[in-house]
């Protein structure tokens, strides 16, 4: 009899929906400003724009008419002096929008006597041609470059350049293209560069713009050594391998704050800044300083949590960052949930000057894996490597499983050999939108009882996010929406009476594998309708993640739309899909994505919400 039981769904349901019909709200109408004011009785008059919907927005917000609007004692001679000088405050802002010569009306209706209504000002605007720009230079200081990276970089500043001849002229366009330009040079090889001249040269009769920016690049500055500031407990030296800061390359904004991001993950530290020396240095070696407040020897952390896939979580985390005698660093953990009771510890040394590191874990661990309790144990030692976008490992793991329920397959114990690669080529490490990432595993080894029989474990797992159509917001930059698609497949070969522990086989379902179903209830059944681990493994998944746009402007909300696919078997022809549909909402948090999907599974017959935090692959 199978203990499945379905996740009450009418709740979560009812939140999410509550959630969508909240971003939903967006496509109401937006009640204009001068209609807000008719209602307001503290106003002291209402003020309406008539100008074309392009411009109109930027004259209702900006206008200095609109911060004495809510004075209720504003004097008539206050009044006045505010309408002589209404006319030169539209005109410069229409000038920021690349109109010239408008021709404006400012009109004031007096209210009627013994009338409770305010004064009404009307501002009529006709704005003519908008200006056009005919002419763009980009030139940068200095004799023209010999080596073909710089002219490669320049050449790539020209052809960026964000207002080219054709486009109409605004001072926001101007002041984005000229920064722009500056950033492509700062955050690549010349970090002190400079705008040594700029110029607009306006011809309002003609409505067209001649631009010219003159860059000043600096010198060309390499990153030279870096020094650690604030060390006491732990090796500098550590710290420099750890960052893996490519000294003696051309500078690179990304890879130092690539250089940070690993120092400040490390656990080594609980605050670090890097920041480049270019003060009366060597600009071929330019050095880096890292100031760092470390991070206490030993640390005990307390947690609970709540998962849709295995309810209520408590853990205990204890880090132990130099072990004496042989100073590695050791992370053990407690950890209790609806399916899984565990206890391990990993210790793993400092990386040497490649990048290798040792490390070694035991784990002890209870799991509800399909129908059956199991009670495992893993021994498992070995080195990795962690580069830019590759990681990799190769270790010897002990596996033994022991399972407990009716018709349970015997206990088992196995001797692998274990090696993995994984490359991830995303755009972000906590919140991707472009790019993608690939990893492979193989095991290979040998049962040790009840009986010995080799096998070879192999699983791979792809992600891609695929850019689709922009999303443009009236206010704010605009983002792209995308596809990301997703597929993972494993496989165990060994002789077909051979008893593997259940941990080396496959389940899937749940919030990153196939949702709208239950976490690791996709497995292969026996006659009777158990659930347990298979040897085969396939799952896909395509998702629509577009940005949404919020009373006009862009936020950190997406909308999804995705289907999941999943099978486990024991043999290759018995895999049938089981399948997930649903909607989904994506929030962009300063600690990376959180994501919330309500999932229907269509051979389940269930809906399920299901919530996580932030990104891995």
């Amino acid at each position: 009899m199978s203990r499945h039981s379905p996740t009450p769904a009418f709740w979560s349901a009812l939140l999410f929906s509550s959630l969508l019909f909240l971003q939903g709200c967006s496509l109401l109408p937006l009640q204009d400003d001068h209609a807000r004011a008719d209602t307001a009785a503290q106003d002291a008059f209402t003020l309406v724009v008539l100008a074309p919907p392009a411009i109109r927005p930027t004259l209702e917000r900006h206008l200095d008419l609109q911060r004495f609007r809510t004075q209720p004692d504003l004097q008539p001679r206050e009044l006045t002096r505010l309408l002589s000088a209404a006319d030169d405050d539209a005109r410069q802002l229409l000038a920021t929008l690349g109109y010239f010569s408008p021709t404006l009306t400012v009109d004031l209706a007096p209210a009627a006597p013994g009338s409770t209504a305010t004064p009404t000002i009307t501002l009529r605007v006709e704005p003519g041609p908008q200006t056009q720009v005919v002419e763009a230079e980009v030139e940068f200081a200095g004799a023209p470059p010999s080596d073909a990276p710089t002219r490669r970089q320049h050449a790539r500043i020209r052809n960026g350049w964000l207002l080219p001849p054709g486009q109409p002229f605004t001072q926001t366009g101007w002041d984005n293209a000229k920064n722009q330009g500056l950033r492509q040079l700062q955050t690549r090889r010349h970090p002190t560069a400079r705008i040594a001249d700029s110029r607009a040269d306006i011809d309002a009769d003609q409505q067209q713009a001649r631009l010219a920016v003159t860059y000043d690049p600096g010198p060309l500055v390499h990153f030279g050594p870096l020094r650690v500031e604030g060390s006491q407990r732990y090796d500098p030296d550590g710290a420099r391998r750890l960052a893996r800061l490519p000294t003696g390359a051309e500078y690179d904004e990304a890879q130092l704050l690539d250089a940070q991001l690993r120092l400040a993950s490390s656990g080594y530290y609980d605050a670090v800044f890097l920041t480049l020396d270019t003060e009366g240095t060597d600009p071929l070696a330019a050095p880096v300083v890292a100031q760092v407040r470390e991070a206490p020897l030993q640390k005990l952390v307390s947690g609970v949590g709540l998962s849709t896939d295995s309810g209520a979580r408590l853990s205990l985390d204890h880090t132990h960052n130099r072990l004496p005698g042989i100073g590695w660093r050791a992370l053990s953990k407690l950890a209790l949930d609806r399916n899984t009771k565990r206890l391990g510890t990993d210790w793993m040394a400092l990386p040497n000057e490649g990048g290798w590191r040792w490390f070694s874990g035991a784990q002890l661990q209870r799991e509800t894996t399909g129908d059956y309790e199991v009670n495992s144990t893993r021994l498992r030692a070995g080195r990795s490597q962690s580069t830019d976008h590759i990681d990799r490992n190769y270790a010897l793991q002990f596996d033994t499983a022991r399972s407990q329920g009716v018709n349970a397959p015997p206990s088992s114990a196995a001797l692998s050999a274990q090696f993995g690669w994984t490359g991830r080529y995303f755009n972000s490490p906590t919140a991707p939108t472009r790019g993608y990432g690939v990893a492979w595993e193989l095991g290979v080894g040998t049962t040790l009882r009840p009986q010995r029989d080799p096998f070879v474990r192999l699983l791979a797992r792809w992600l891609h996010y695929q850019p689709l159509g922009r999303v443009e917001a009236a206010q704010g930059p605009a983002r792209q929406s995308r596809l990301a698609w997703r597929a993972e497949a494993g496989a165990v070969l060994a002789r077909g009476g051979a008893q593997l522990p259940v941990t080396q086989l496959f389940l899937t379902g749940g919030d990153t594998t196939v949702r709208g179903y239950g976490y690791r209830a996709i497995g292969a059944r026996t006659d009777n309708g158990q659930l347990f681990g298979g040897r085969y493994l396939a799952v896909g998944s395509a998702e629509w993640q577009r940005p949404i746009v919020w009373k006009g402007e862009m936020t950190d909300w997406e909308s999804t739309l995705f289907v999941d696919a999943g099978a486990v078997a024991d043999q290759p022809g018995d895999l049938h899909a089981r399948v997930g549909v649903g909607a989904g909402l994506r929030w962009r948090s300063p600690v990376g994505p959180v994501q919330a999907d309500l999932a229907w599974g269509v051979q389940a017959k269930e809906l399920r919400l299901h919530l996580r935090l932030g990104f891995s692959f």
